[in-house]
């Protein structure tokens, strides 16, 4: 199956509570790499590379995991083929 990558802008209360670090250890868990970053109007940027159901595996356990807090998830798709080189390891993005 060819692989994915997406883009994920998480809005609510997720600046300031371990969001990005529980993604990082999350992502631990699935065959995925990437990276999580806060963005200057609170908002979170999450971008994941992965087959499409480990990434929505690892999406999924996000959501349980941090559910409380996040009020909006804005999620594109992009395929292999249109995505800028590949991703490696998942990281904490300042």
């Amino acid at each position: 199956m060819p692989r994915e990558r997406r883009h994920v802008l998480y809005s609510g209360r997720v600046q300031g509570v371990g969001f990005r670090f529980t993604c990082q250890s999350l992502a631990r868990s699935f065959p995925v790499a990437g990276y999580v970053r806060n963005l200057p109007d609170g908002r979170v940027e999450l971008v994941a590379e992965g087959d499409p159901r480990e990434l929505d595996a690892f999406l999924a356990e996000i959501q349980q995991e941090m559910g409380s807090l996040i009020r909006d998830v804005v999620s594109e798709s992009h395929s292999e083929a249109s995505s800028p080189g590949p991703l490696t390891g998942f990281s904490i993005r300042h």
